[in-house]
């Protein structure tokens, strides 16, 4: 997943033809945190809606500040 920092990843999964989209984790020493999940609606496109990349920017800035 690029813009997010480095060691974030997306796992996509699909399920009885919805697609899961997704698990975005964050990869900190040894430790791995899912730091949100939610179901693709949309019926055009791939791209993750710019609301949930938010929140996936406001989870991580909150987890290292938290682990510091």
């Amino acid at each position: 997943m690029t813009g997010l920092g480095s060691g974030v990843f997306e796992v996509a999964l699909p399920y009885r033809g919805d697609a899961y989209r997704t698990v975005y984790a964050v990869q900190m020493g040894e430790d791995v945190w899912v730091i949100h999940a939610f179901q693709k609606k949309s019926t055009q496109g791939i791209k993750t809606p710019q609301r949930e990349i938010e929140v996936i920017r406001e989870r991580i800035k909150r987890l290292k500040e938290m682990l510091k």
